[in-house]
């Protein structure tokens, strides 16, 4: 008479037997060799274009996840920036921030336009940036502002303080012609930062925002090009922005001050100050492309 098998031996019988093993089946590691190689093989069908669309669509998603918990970001936010300052819109005076201008734009007028406060981050990337020109608040009057400091659309009338600084360009940069209207975006797409401390502000009330938080923001935007590697020639124009220099590393940047160029103050010491070659001369001996201050398409 055969032996009869164990109750045991029947459980570890193979799946073509009677039973099924009582064996846990082997976890696989998130590290597993196989997974990863065919994660590798995975994106190895993509190209590098593909991949970055991929990686844009991606942050874009974050971005706008990102504005409806806090309305004072907006979507046109360049990438590398968002990418950067992230941990900063979750923090508690960014929010607060949020949930002023949320009732500063359902009573009053907030310049410049929303889908245009973030235009200082939207022509070169982080590592990008050359030379930051940091101004203090933007221009409080109708059609002036749209994010950029100093500048002012094509069609509108350059502020004075725009006049003299072309009127310094004219003596410093040979060959220099004050151009017709105040846009300067073609220096920001050449990596001239033009940033202002504060990012918004009441139409015909100048400073208005100067207390809702935005000092916090573009002192961390500070910190971040500080952080750079790449030598960054900072203008510091008034006592204001002068102010900011000491959140800047001084052993790797440059940093350039003046009288602000206002009317107020602009023979002070602004005009003749040079600081338009001074920042080249800068650039040319860290090995980085000088700045065509003549480059001022419409």
């Amino acid at each position: 008479m055969p032996a009869q098998a164990t109750l045991l031996q029947f459980f570890k019988q193979s799946p073509q037997g009677k039973g099924k093993s009582l064996e846990p089946p082997k976890k696989r590691l998130k590290t597993d060799p196989e997974e990863v190689n065919s994660r590798e093989e995975c994106n190895s069908t993509f190209d590098e274009e593909q991949l970055e669309r991929m990686e844009n669509n991606k942050i874009t998603a974050l971005i706008r996840r990102q504005v409806k918990l806090t309305p004072a970001l907006c979507e046109n936010i360049g990438r590398s920036w968002f990418k950067a300052l992230e941990p900063e819109f979750n923090k508690p005076y960014f929010v607060k921030l949020s949930e002023f201008l949320v009732s500063e734009r359902s009573k009053s007028k907030v310049f410049p336009p929303e889908n245009q406060v973030y235009s200082w981050s939207t022509h070169c990337a982080i590592n990008e940036v050359k030379v930051v020109l940091l101004g203090q608040d933007p221009y409080h009057n109708p059609g002036q502002a749209h994010g950029l400091a100093f500048s002012v659309p094509t069609g509108v009338d350059p502020p004075p303080s725009l006049l003299n600084i072309f009127k310094e360009l004219k003596s410093d940069i040979e060959g220099f012609e004050v151009p017709d209207h105040g846009n300067l975006t073609g220096w920001a797409q050449q990596g001239v930062l033009l940033l202002n401390a504060g990012l918004t502000v009441r139409a015909f009330c100048a400073n208005s925002h100067k207390e809702a938080g935005w000092s916090h923001f573009t002192d961390a935007v500070i910190k971040c090009l500080s952080s750079q590697k790449q030598p960054i020639v900072f203008l510091l124009w008034g006592s204001f922005a002068q102010q900011k220099q000491s959140l800047i590393d001084t052993k790797v940047h440059h940093v350039l001050k003046c009288p602000h160029p206002s009317p107020l103050s602009a023979h002070r010491g602004f005009l003749g100050c040079a600081h338009f070659s001074k920042a080249n001369q800068l650039l040319r001996k860290s090995g980085r492309k000088c700045i065509n201050w003549s480059y001022l398409p419409k």
